[in-house]
């Protein structure tokens, strides 16, 4: 892989303007694409194969008026028993009749006939139907739906709509530029160059615009959840930065040992591209593995992001050595472009000069002091991540729902008055199906089901039910005691459907948003350990093909598993439990996204592999060719540190600006990641790692006769490579 890498990295450079004209030409007809094709998000989680999507289902098919989107629009009187006063009364009809001539709306429940009315007579409930989904209802139908009782307002009323229709897909603004704006800062400072900074950013932005732009052009027909294009996003820039970054120092490194540019960027794409096509490989296998746990929404998430990477894998191999080309020496600081042109004539053309190594520099200094007190670097950063984990196991996962959202955003201010008047019941209503051959054993059916859930521990009331024109099929409104995420809300699901599983002669399904996001939940709960297991597998797996070794493949693993631990537990804390919550901008704490950890297992096992081998393959490239391990412990580390440093910044730097954003999904996302990316590099890899590699010796490197024979060669190191470049004519070099 490495020679052929070599040669496309010198092709690249050779014919650089067709390369940067290809790629323009690719961006500006993926973004003409996206403009004409582009379709809707999604916010709404499906789940098939689920009791509460078989009820959506069924309930789409037999009340088709109730299928579509719901809002409640909460309604505060100034004072208690306003609202039986007649002009109380008129002004809420008033709001009623407002919200039923709304666009888009099939009909508005007057709160008084519904008995939507507060004890303490301050508080009412307007129930609105649209005729289409939530993901159909346009901007212009919400806005006019959001400014509904300004009249009412303006006489001291409170009027909040919310609901289900208040969704929308979370914005990208300037926030997130203050994490690009951070990378680029990072990799000035690295490279000590404008030029290469700025070419480096520029190779990331085409990338992750390419891949983003493909994305949206495919969205018309291929239904994207709202949070599948930050995912992208956030990944695409994290990665194209990087896979830039690692070939971009390669080839500066080459062009101070006197390589000529297109030698060096042959050699730079054929050692460290062939290590970023490992890494991004490794990162899409790891996004598309998502689709083994069968859940529609997370594939798209997965196979998304999935996308991104590759494009900036491309990208990588190919537009940065052209870039590269176009820059030639300026890549370098003035103040090494001397240096280049001495190294460059102390040989005979494309060969290195006989320039003495740096072995002063922070990277070999850190790697010596942690070789030398491996035991208790061990012991303290063991004891460190363990600390760090111990909130892990209290982890409880939900969809998340309005008591969640932005501070004074509607959804949170409808949500927080409907629970003042009401009760957080109110915010998660249940709902039960009851089906059956015929009107009259649905209705015996009904009776009996409204009894057991009228029993059940949790539950505050049952509404009337509900028939649909055959009389076949019956719907019963339930109202929990607790909100939609309480864990006694979660019981009572179970309860329910446990007490009504004897019920004969009717089919009865539970389900309402509440039930949907319980189910989700412990589907992606259920899938968590196969997943973990399949990823950390795979880790060993190709590790051991990358590495020749067997022990060198399960340090790795278990580092990553103390990367994932220590993550988990920090998130928790701080977004579940709400420790140091107004650090992060977080209002209001509660359960992390169902989504979050399989996401993110996924996402850090893709960068942990990345810094693995960046670091890993330089001691066993200086092992095999005669060092003590000792020794090629800190040569890895001393010419690898500085880029892993620089890069596990660049990814915080980017990952981090999304904790900017006000959408607690996207901020949860964001900080885990970057959290993940911050212990992956600096505690496992810098530090664990080294210690532990020096701890192991010669043994790290054994693996049995038999099954070094029965791998393949992958070759990321490059051993083939210079063996291709040992048998080549010098003048050709």
């Amino acid at each position: 892989m490495a020679t052929l890498l070599y040669r496309l990295g010198r092709a690249s450079l050779r014919r650089r303007r067709l390369v940067a004209v290809v790629w323009l030409v690719v961006l500006v007809g993926l973004g003409l694409a996206a403009a004409t094709l582009r379709g809707p998000t999604a916010s709404n989680f499906s789940m098939p194969g689920t009791e509460s999507q078989q009820a959506l289902d069924l309930l789409a098919e037999r009340f088709p008026a109730a299928s579509g989107a719901t809002g409640t629009i909460a309604v505060k009187a100034p004072a208690d028993g306003q609202l039986a006063t007649p002009e109380g009364q008129a002004l809420v009809k008033q709001v009623t009749q407002e919200a039923a001539t709304l666009p888009g709306v099939v009909g508005a429940v007057d709160p008084y006939q519904a008995q939507a009315i507060s004890p303490n007579g301050r508080y009412a409930l307007i129930q609105v139907q649209f005729a289409g989904r939530a993901d159909d209802v346009t901007d212009a139908q919400r806005d006019a739906y959001e400014a509904v009782g300004a009249q009412a307002e303006a006489r001291g009323w409170q009027v909040a709509p919310g609901g289900e229709v208040l969704g929308g897909e979370p914005e990208i603004g300037s926030t997130e530029a203050l994490g690009v704006l951070v990378a680029a800062i990072v990799l000035v400072i690295t490279f000590g160059s404008l030029v290469a900074a700025g070419m480096t950013m520029l190779n990331a932005l085409i990338g992750v615009g390419v891949g983003m732009a493909g994305l949206y052009a495919l969205s018309g027909a291929i239904e994207l959840t709202s949070t599948a294009p930050i995912l992208a996003l956030m990944l695409g820039l994290a990665v194209g930065i990087d896979y830039s970054l690692f070939i971009t120092s390669r080839h500066r490194q080459n062009l101070l040992e006197g390589l000529s540019p297109e030698e060096a960027v042959g050699r730079a794409v054929g050692t460290a591209g062939s290590a970023v096509v490992f890494a991004g490989a490794t990162v899409v296998i790891a996004l598309a593995g998502l689709a083994v746990v069968q859940i529609p929404f997370l594939t798209v998430m997965g196979l998304a992001a999935a996308g991104t990477v590759t494009v900036a894998v491309l990208v990588a191999i190919t537009l940065a050595p052209a870039l590269l080309g176009f820059a030639g020496s300026r890549v370098l600081p003035r103040k090494l472009r001397k240096a280049e042109a001495v190294a460059a004539g102390a040989g005979p053309a494309g060969t290195p000069g006989p320039a003495a190594e740096d072995r002063s520099g922070f990277g070999f200094r850190w790697a010596r002091l942690v070789t030398r007190l491996r035991v208790p670097v061990i012991l303290a950063a063991l004891v460190g991540l363990g600390l760090l984990a111990l909130p892990a196991p209290n982890m409880r996962l939900a969809l998340p729902d309005a008591s969640t959202a932005t501070a004074g955003s509607p959804a949170r201010v409808n949500n927080e008055l409907v629970r003042e008047g009401f009760g957080p019941g109110f915010t998660g209503r249940l709902a039960v199906l009851v089906t059956a051959d015929s009107p009259q054993a649905t209705e015996a059916a009904v009776q009996q089901v409204a009894q057991q859930v009228q029993q059940a521990d949790g539950v505050l009331a049952v509404a009337p039910p509900q028939t649909d024109p055959t009389g076949r099929t019956a719907l019963l409104g339930v109202i929990p005691k607790g909100g939609p995420t309480d864990e006694a809300t979660e019981s009572l699901v179970h309860d329910i459907r446990r007490q009504v599983s004897g019920v004969t002669g009717a089919d009865v399904l539970l389900t309402g948003a509440t039930a949907i996001g319980i189910d989700v939940s412990e589907k992606l709960s259920d899938a968590l350990p196969v997943y973990l297991l399949l990823v950390v597998g795979l880790s060993i797996l190709l590790l051991m093909l990358v590495f020749r070794s067997i022990l060198v493949p399960v340090k790795a693993a278990l580092g990553f598993l103390l990367t994932v631990a220590a993550t988990f537990g920090i998130t928790v804390a701080i977004f579940q439990q709400g420790h140091l919550a107004d650090l992060v901008g977080l209002d209001t704490p509660g359960p992390l996204v169902s989504f979050l950890p399989i996401l993110l297992i996924g996402i850090l096992f893709g960068l942990a592999m990345d810094y693995e081998v960046f670091l890993v393959s330089r001691m066993r490239e200086d092992f095999v060719h005669g060092d003590t391990a000792q020794q090629a412990t800190i040569n890895g580390m001393g010419h690898g540190a500085r880029v892993v440093t620089a890069a596990a910044l660049i990814m915080m730097s980017v990952f981090g600006g999304f904790v900017f954003l006000d959408d607690p999904i996207i901020k949860s996302m964001g900080f885990a990641l970057a959290i993940g990316v911050a212990i992956d590099a600096f505690v496992v890899r810098m530090t664990i790692v080294p210690a532990v590699m020096s701890l192991l010796g010669k043994a790290a490197w054994w693996i049995p006769r038999w099954l070094d024979r029965l791998l393949p060669n992958v070759d990321i190191e490059g051993e083939g490579l210079r063996a291709h470049l040992a048998e080549k004519v010098p003048a050709d070099t």
